[in-house]
């Protein structure tokens, strides 16, 4: 009977330290991890929007709200984290800064951020998480951000034969569904921002 509580007291004191020993490196490792995160939105705005002054963030948006308008567009794989408007110097509107996730990548999810000026063109892509598989999904960076970037057309699709038309972007080689997710993530970007900031209420 001793022994089998010594045991148990022991058992008790390793899971206590461990668990006091977690919280600590949570502790001492969060406030690092939040700061290059933060370093990272400010790097892919300015990325997506170089000639851009400013940023102002969207003034009371909510995932909740955003998703509910993607859903009426039949976006129901992806997510709008953020969005913030870009001005130049001289207080003029550039265009808008918005932050997608597609939940339809192979590996997981793939969170970007683009740039859409005020017609419409795609300014740029930056790519913020990705874990696709080395060598194919990880494509996206080299193979689908420059396709993207200066094109202007409501909505994309991808193809395998070859770029034909201004909304076609040519597929990843052995990637589709990567190819998939990111171009419906551009689109639903684009989407919420022809519904919701070009004139609407983001505009207000």
């Amino acid at each position: 009977m001793k022994s089998m509580l010594k045991d148990a007291g022991i058992l008790f004191l390793i899971t206590l330290v461990s668990g006091l020993l977690l919280g600590l490196v949570y502790q001492v490792t969060k406030d690092p991890i939040a700061v290059q995160e933060e370093k990272a939105r400010m790097e892919a705005r300015q990325e997506v929007f170089q000639d851009a002054d400013y940023f102002e963030d969207g003034e009371g948006f909510s995932e909740e709200a955003a998703q509910a308008v993607l859903n009426e567009g039949g976006f129901t794989q992806e997510s709008i984290n953020e969005y913030c408007a870009a001005y130049d110097k001289d207080g003029g509107l550039l265009g808008y800064v918005i932050t997608v996730t597609s939940h339809e990548g192979y590996g997981g999810d793939i969170r970007f951020t683009i740039g859409v000026r005020m017609d419409n063109t795609l300014n740029g892509m930056s790519i913020l998480s990705i874990s696709e598989t080395p060598g194919l999904g990880m494509q996206a960076e080299e193979v689908l951000k420059p396709q993207f970037a200066g094109k202007k057309a409501e909505s994309y699709v991808y193809t395998k034969d070859g770029v034909s038309a201004d909304n076609e972007i040519d597929a990843i080689t052995s990637a589709t569904i990567t190819t998939n997710a990111v171009t419906n993530g551009v689109n639903a970007g684009l989407y919420y921002f022809q519904t919701e900031l070009k004139g609407g209420s983001g505009n207000e």
